[in-house]
């Protein structure tokens, strides 16, 4: 635990698959989430109940193989969440990978061994997956830089599915820089030239629900992005109503009682109702039936989550798929990048980013871009609360 921080499940070395000149990623080595296929090693997917009734992969994940071929040098599989159904990152079996910035928190999940990782200054840059914030969750408690990528555009081959319509290959870096370069490697091919963005929208409804000061994460953003492109791009809205008024089937979801509109978005908190239901439904389709038969044993609050899951029905989900469609049509279908902001009461804060389907690299290059400017509005936003 103290010379890895408990990040690993197992240590070995994968050299680079070519030798012939200096590659991108040349020099860099990397780990990978115990959920992707590495030919030789059983893929445990965070539970020896998994790894026990499993056989060894044959082949290498093409994500894996990519960044090999790339000159990155693979050390090993990492620590998750049971069968990628927690955000907490902690694991009865193998222990909690221990948080580089507050070793008395959960390093946050299901990706949590990649980020600490990464975090710990182990390893250059690591593989996680993210289905419902998997990897934007531990990069923000990790203080590191996280992406979710648009939907589709990462081959999942070679990784064990939990729910396939949000799954997707994400990966952690300390550095803006070096998110990109593994970017340049995984992403397609960008024809366009990058430009400015025409406009930033902040939503203005969820940086209300902050328990820390706003002007903490959001007055550094503004004061960094009219710094760079000019307060002309900025905007405001609240996404709240702007979901709901554009996503109709999102009524089969909205709470007849509601919260306290003060601690949570309605429409949002819908949102995630459907996300859930369709979550539980496509892992039941994907592992209902070894869960049936093996009975794992499983951590608590994944126990439940995964019989609840088993126990699932197929009601609604055809409205779910509809709330998809509709939401992917109204927001253009949306990719987030996990970035840090410093420290509040000496615990990580981070923001993340939005972009259009398939804008990938354009969210990282601005990512890169706002980096200086943002640390020095940071540190100034520090100095003056001191």
């Amino acid at each position: 635990m103290e010379s890895d921080y408990g990040a690993f499940m197992e240590k070995f070395t994968l050299s680079p698959s070519s030798s012939s000149g200096e590659l991108s990623l040349t020099g860099l080595n990397f780990a990978v989430k115990e959920i992707f296929d590495v030919e030789g090693f059983v893929t445990g997917f965070g539970n020896p109940d998994w790894a026990r009734t499993h056989t060894t992969a044959n082949s290498t994940a093409p994500a894996v193989l990519a960044l090999l071929r790339a000159g990155a040098t693979c050390v090993g599989r990492t620590v998750m969440d049971e069968m990628a159904y927690s955000i907490n990152g902690e694991n009865i079996h193998y222990g909690t990978p221990r948080n580089p910035c507050s070793a008395d928190r959960v390093p946050g999940g299901s990706s949590s061994g990649s980020a600490v990782a990464v975090g710990a200054n182990i390893v250059d840059f690591s593989l996680g997956t993210d289905t419902g914030g998997s990897v934007r969750v531990p990069a923000a408690f990790c203080k590191i830089y996280g992406i979710r990528p648009s939907h589709g555009v990462v081959s999942v081959d070679g990784v064990v599915p939990m729910a396939q319509s949000f799954d997707t290959v994400g990966w952690f870096a300390r550095d803006p820089a070096i998110l990109k370069r593994v970017g340049d490697v995984l992403l397609p091919t960008v024809d366009a030239p990058l430009a400015n963005p025409s406009s930033i929208i902040f939503a203005e409804d969820c940086f209300k629900l902050l328990n820390i000061p706003i002007d903490r994460v959001k007055q550094v953003l503004v004061n960094t992005l009219e710094k760079l492109f000019g307060g002309q791009v900025l905007k405001y809205m609240d996404i709240g109503n702007y979901v709901e008024e554009n996503v109709s089937s999102l009524k089969h979801f909205m709470s007849q009682g509601g919260d306290a509109k003060e601690y949570s978005i309605p429409s949002l908190v819908a949102l995630s109702s459907a996300m859930r239901l369709l979550q539980r439904y496509e892992f039941k389709i994907n592992h209902g039936e070894w869960v049936s038969s093996t009975k794992p044993i499983l951590g608590p609050g994944i126990n439940e989550r995964v019989w609840e899951a088993v126990r699932a029905t197929d009601d609604k989900i055809d409205i779910c798929h509809s709330v998809r469609t509709e939401l992917r049509a109204a927001l253009a279908s949306l990719l987030g990048v996990s970035i840090p902001l410093g420290l509040y009461d000496d615990l990580p804060v981070s923001v993340s980013l939005l972009a259009k389907h398939g804008s990938d690299m354009f969210l990282m290059s601005l990512v890169e871009n706002l980096c200086p400017t943002l640390k020095e509005h940071i540190d100034a936003a520090t100095r003056s609360s001191l």
